[in-house]
């Protein structure tokens, strides 16, 4: 279903799947760069991972080679998710039977059908990244961990599960510079999971999106920040992907130089009269409620803060609010950028698939 949504979005154009693994070349990937894939004359694939090490994957039925790397043999099952941002990748190449144990439970995924899966009890919650339920994983067998670099502040828990035998891929989609980096992370999971032709449809199916947009500014700025629930304000800083999927949307970002560029953060503390001065004056609020909840209506919001009754996006009502699945479907940025752009331009109506207007 996830596949032929994303081709009828495209209208008539049919995104073509690149040629299949040949040994001797590389994986092709046009913006992701925290990993990469070697195809090897012997079929099996060399994967490098930025800072997370490297990774040899052997085909179903084919005798190991000898290797100073970590060993992943096909076909991968039971696999341990503790990194949310995969989830969706997983969903989109309709992959998630390999997934049986999960680091979020239930409640947490905003996939429908990780959530179902778990409900039906064919994922497991298996404990979060960082104390994982090590009895439930051998008993499960579980062939892979795949996790956050959030691990690296549990460096014990690495050290546990690899000596428990469990691979550790510490996946990095988030430090991807591009929107469309983090979902080109989705030929990894097709080459793991034997996708990868079905993962190169769906990627290309994405970039056409953008392709279909103009490079020009709308001449719209753009407020993107959610209030915390100690009552702060909590912005993308900027350079940020999500500051990038709103400036490949025709946006331009109300923040100017805001975070540490050197930072792995990708959200800022703003000082309210910092946020008053750069904000007021804004044509579009687009309110980030992935870590809050939903807000439902313009008076939800100004309960949170308010000082929004003052912003000139509120007078004029132009006011958007995300869906709180916007940053686990990882799999649909371009979609989202060209939601994005019906918003800037005037042009959407006031339910999209991945944003809402208030009222």
């Amino acid at each position: 279903m996830a596949l032929s949504l994303l081709l009828a979005a495209c209208g008539t154009r049919q995104p073509v799947a690149q040629s299949g693994p040949t040994p001797g070349n590389s994986m092709e990937l046009r913006y992701a760069n925290q990993f990469s894939v070697e195809y090897r004359s012997d079929g099996c694939a060399l994967i490098t991972i930025v800072e997370s090490g490297q990774f040899l994957l052997v085909p179903e039925g084919q005798e190991a080679p000898e290797a100073d790397v970590v060993l992943l043999r096909q076909p991968l099952e039971n696999i341990y998710l503790a990194a949310t941002s995969a989830m969706g990748l997983f969903d989109g190449l309709d992959a998630l039977e390999h997934i049986t144990l999960s680091g979020t439970q239930a409640h947490g995924w905003h996939i429908e059908n990780a959530r179902a899966a778990m409900e039906r009890g064919d994922i497991l919650y298996a404990g979060k990244y960082s104390a994982p339920d090590y009895e439930l994983l051998l008993a499960k067998g579980c062939a892979l961990a795949i996790e956050s670099t959030m691990l690296y502040h549990a460096p014990e828990v690495q050290e546990k599960l690899q000596a428990l035998g469990i691979p550790v891929l510490v996946e990095r989609s988030s430090y991807e510079s591009h929107p469309l980096g983090r979902t080109e992370w989705i030929k990894l999971y097709g080459l793991l999971t034997g996708r990868l032709a079905e993962a190169e449809v769906l990627f290309d199916a994405q970039t056409a999106f953008l392709e279909d947009l103009s490079a020009e500014s709308v001449g719209k700025t753009v407020a993107f920040f959610y209030i915390s629930s100690t009552g702060g304000v909590v912005a993308r800083k900027s350079g940020d992907y999500a500051v990038k999927m709103i400036e490949l949307a025709g946006g331009q970002y109300a923040f100017e130089e805001l975070g540490n560029p050197d930072s792995a953060a990708g959200s800022v503390n703003l000082e309210m009269e910092r946020f008053y001065a750069q904000a007021k004056d804004t044509d579009i609020i687009l309110y980030n409620s992935a870590t809050t909840g939903e807000v439902r209506n313009l008076s939800e919001l100004l309960a949170l803060n308010p000082l929004l009754a003052d912003f000139r996006a509120v007078q004029k009502g132009d006011v958007w609010c995300t869906g709180q699945n916007m940053f686990q479907e990882t799999t649909n940025f371009g979609q989202m950028i060209a939601e994005m752009n019906r918003i800037f331009t005037g042009d959407a109506p006031e339910k999209l698939e991945y944003y809402y207007k208030l009222r």
